[in-house]
């Protein structure tokens, strides 16, 4: 895993690019949530979508779901890069469209767009 920060509008942002599963549930996320603000100080945070488990995007599974209460629970946002167009369901699609018109979780397709919508995203603590 590899972790970089950048500050963009006042926002300190951690970029991690991960050549292997780190997300299978919700402890995992908080772990690795956790970890990474310890070692950046970063509350808004862009993982590549070959850091989840394939199961997170099928939200029958319901690891979306507790993935996503850990993040807002704790006042980190996520923005989530990668291809998300090989996806055919519809609650899924859903999903991805209510998450990138909220504050906390982002699906998209680069790294220069998760730094923007996490630029603009505010911060609660």
């Amino acid at each position: 895993m590899n972790t970089k920060k950048v500050t963009v509008n006042g926002t300190d942002i951690a970029i991690v690019n991960s050549d292997q599963v780190c997300i299978t549930d919700g402890q995992t996320a908080l772990d690795l949530m956790m970890s990474i603000n310890y070692e950046t100080g970063c509350r808004s945070i862009i993982l590549n979508k070959g850091a989840f488990i394939e199961d997170f995007f099928v939200l029958s599974t319901g690891i979306a779901g507790e993935v996503l209460q850990k993040f807002i629970n704790y006042h980190i946002k996520l923005a989530v890069v990668g291809d998300f167009s090989i996806y055919t369901s519809k609650s899924l699609k859903d999903f991805i469209y209510e998450s990138n018109n909220g504050k906390h979780f982002f699906f998209v397709a680069s790294e220069q767009e998760a730094v923007e919508k996490l630029s603009k995203a505010p911060v609660s603590i």
